[in-house]
């Protein structure tokens, strides 16, 4: 058992992403001892998570160490630890390296990839939620054209050169977008070799709409935009099974490949099947409108793990749910203290936007809907702003320019088999 040798109260919150951090930062302002726990001793750009795994940006242009996030905060202690549970009656977190204490806890442990129970799709295909996959997914790409530069069987050349992705939500139409782009302008100058009207990219929708979130007019023009990027689109089309070689759709259609990344859902992470609380849609924990666990009114829940129903449907998993969640946890922890009223949290929606590649991207925000040159521009700003330290940003975007200018993808190291 951790020692607590500090009369302040004692919060522990879990997960380093964008709620846990903003919590953390938050609650630093009050009179409150505060344990951040994560099992990465980094925080994580999630939405440029796509970019890594196209050879455009690397695993530190979107990653940055917690400690150094939180050096300034005296009262912020870091622990590298993974959450194995918690023990609601005695106030207890519990990690494979030991047990803290708490008076007060905020869960923003955040999602993972969702295969809605096919055991085939998850042992084969590629999730992209974590910096490693994302690695893997790049190093794999890049090898299935290494294999395909000097294949002579033309079945499983094309096999090799024929990439899925599934699910039309962003992450799907993003990475389809960039990996047109990484494919079609920048590995096409390189392998002489390699006819490059054999290689395919497959989106994979099980609804009849890509970016469902989006209006009408937002959404025909992502599908016209990937279809002149040379991306097949697939819409009310389900996957059933793949096993690593071919993957099989409902109705019985089997397209030969060795690349499926799947971004067709999120869920709440296993430790939220652990804690024995009510749990909603996705696995989420259920809370009520102060963002409390019901029956343990000193435990939040924020974020992916959250599950906090608005307008009649759980909120959508996304950052800005998470990071004004973390706020209104933050503030409520601070109003137990001072046993004043809490504060109801309503979600403010800020929009979505979505990029599918050089000068083109989509963009809405209340009333306001554009998409082209200016949306993407406006992604690009937004994108680069939200990014957490100056050197992150800087260094994005002289990519992001260096490769607007010349077409050029500056990682594409093959760093393991």
């Amino acid at each position: 058992m951790e020692n607590q040798k500090s009369t302040k109260p004692r919060v522990v919150v879990i997960g380093g992403g964008f709620g846990g951090i903003r919590a953390a930062l938050a609650l630093s302002k009050y009179g409150v001892k505060i344990t951040l726990i994560d099992r990465y001793n980094y925080h994580l750009f999630q939405p440029l998570l796509y970019q890594v795994a196209t050879a455009g940006l690397s695993v530190d242009d979107i990653a940055y160490p917690i400690r150094a996030i939180v050096k300034e905060k005296k009262n912020i202690d870091f622990r590298l630890a993974k959450v194995t549970g918690v023990d609601f009656e005695n106030k207890t977190v519990l990690m494979d390296t030991g047990t803290v204490n708490y008076d007060y806890l905020v869960i923003a442990a955040g999602g993972m990839t969702n295969y809605f129970g096919m055991k085939s799709v998850e042992e084969n295909s590629f999730g992209m939620k974590t910096l490693d996959e994302s690695v893997i997914i790049r190093n794999h790409i890049l090898s299935m054209f290494e294999l395909a530069a000097h294949e002579k069987d033309a079945d499983k050349r094309r096999a090799f050169l024929t990439f899925v992705i599934v699910g039309g939500g962003p992450t799907g139409v993003e990475s389809a977008g960039a990996l047109s782009e990484l494919v079609y302008h920048v590995l096409t100058k390189e392998y002489h070799h390699i006819n490059f009207k054999e290689a395919r990219i497959v989106l994979v929708e099980a609804s009849d709409k890509l970016l469902a979130a989006m209006p009408e007019s937002l959404r025909e023009a992502t599908v016209e935009t990937l279809i002149s990027k040379r991306v097949e689109v697939r819409m009310c089309v389900q996957v059933t099974d793949y096993d690593g070689q071919r993957l099989t759709l409902k109705g019985g259609e089997v397209i030969p490949t060795n690349t499926v990344v799947w971004g067709a859902g999120v869920r709440a992470i296993d430790l939220m099947d652990n804690l024995g609380v009510e749990q909603g849609s996705m696995r989420r924990v259920v809370v009520n409108e102060y963002l409390q666990i019901p029956n343990h009114p000193e435990a939040f829940v924020i974020g992916d793990a959250a599950h906090f129903m608005q307008d009649e449907r759980p909120l959508p998993m996304i950052a800005p749910v998470a990071m004004q969640q973390a706020d209104v946890a933050a503030k409520n922890i601070d109003n137990l203290l001072k046993n004043k009223e809490l504060k109801k949290f309503a979600y403010r929606d800020v929009g979505s936007m979505a990029t599918i590649g050089r000068n083109a991207a989509v963009v809405q925000m209340g009333n306001f809907k554009t998409h082209g040159f200016f949306a993407w521009a406006i992604w690009c700003f937004v994108h680069v702003l939200r990014l957490i330290n100056f050197r992150n940003r800087a260094v994005v975007f002289s990519k992001w320019v260096w490769d607007y200018l010349v077409y050029e993808r500056v990682v594409r190291i093959i760093t393991r088999k």
